[in-house]
């Protein structure tokens, strides 16, 4: 149970974000590329948490996009938000950025 705690924690953090109306900081493109960072970075500790909770690399990846298409979803029912399958694709671009640093830092310590 303590390894899914974690899990569910991070999800909420994803869901409170995307329940936003607005994630806009005004700053043209460049929200636009903090943004789409933010869905890499979160998606991939989310996947590294799903990593720590499920054991399995395949696990882990198909639960995080199965979450991130969730997420899409919900955000379209929020005021000023979208679902994007673009999204989706650059938060799974996220799951394997961070299940890849986990396989390769555990390949470092051999």
């Amino acid at each position: 149970m303590t390894r899914w705690l974690p899990v569910v924690v991070w999800a909420a953090v994803i869901f409170a974000f995307s329940s936003v109306p607005s994630l806009s900081s005004g700053l043209g493109f460049w929200d636009l590329v903090l943004r789409k960072c933010a869905h890499t970075t979160e998606y991939a500790i989310l996947a590294v948490l799903l990593l720590r909770a499920t054991g399995s690399f395949a696990r882990a990846f198909g639960l995080t996009v199965a979450y991130a298409a969730t997420d899409e979803l919900h955000q379209m029912f929020v005021r000023g938000r979208h679902g994007s399958p673009i999204d989706v694709a650059i938060d799974a671009a996220g799951a394997l950025v961070g299940l890849g640093a986990v396989r390769w830092l555990g390949s470092r310590s051999r």
